[in-house]
């Protein structure tokens, strides 16, 4: 099945970014959308698409995923499918940055973007999802609440990480870079442009 895409951002850009969605959220939910609308904001090209499962949910019931492995190859058509002949990124918001992360040196993309990367399931830190990290070469951004019950800033600090991987936290943030703003005077607001600023200024240097 071919994907479909969503586009934002202008159609020149100098970079192009491919994102995949998380487990539970399509490529056009609330979160995904204010993601891309504000890394179209600093310049950049967004394209998101969605792996047959979300789609299939569009049509009948809603069915769990599958395992993160065998979305490999979709995610590969996806990026055969786009043809971007650029500075092509690829990622996504959670477990489509999983995916990503898996094919990144493979495909040999300019960078990997992962928002909100799952270092371990909710409430079992121990079972880690970093072994491929450890030898990953492809420059790599992961923007990463510091609360975030996927991966906190304590947890990851213990993490053997490669060096080319680079993480940007935002302060008392979630899973999806909320922070409380009652404790911590930040709004999402202020995170989302704050993140697409980190990806434009790390996406310039590739």
């Amino acid at each position: 099945m071919t994907p479909e895409f969503l586009f934002d951002g202008p159609e020149r850009a100098d970079t192009t970014l491919l994102l995949a969605h998380g487990a539970g959220g399509a490529m056009d939910s609330p979160r995904m959308q204010a993601l891309t609308e504000a890394l179209a904001q600093e310049g950049l090209r967004v394209a998101r698409f969605e792996f047959s499962y979300m789609a299939a949910r569009r049509q009948g019931p809603r069915r769990p995923p599958p395992k993160a492995e065998t979305l490999k190859p979709e995610y590969q058509a996806a990026i055969a499918a786009l043809g971007v002949t650029g500075k092509l990124i690829i990622g996504g918001k959670s477990m489509g940055g999983r995916i990503a992360s898996m094919i990144a040196d493979e495909m040999q993309s300019a960078g990997l973007l992962c928002l909100g990367y799952p270092f371990h399931p909710v409430g079992k830190p121990e079972q880690t999802r970093t072994e491929h990290l450890e030898r990953l070469c492809t420059p790599t951004l992961i923007v990463q609440g510091s609360r975030d019950p996927f991966g906190t800033c304590e947890e990851v600090s213990t993490f053997a990480l490669s060096p080319a991987i680079r993480i940007a936290w935002m302060e008392d943030g979630d899973h999806d870079l909320r922070p409380r703003k009652n404790l911590s005077g930040f709004t999402i607001k202020n995170h989302l442009a704050s993140m697409a600023r980190e990806v434009r200024e790390w996406a310039s240097k590739l």
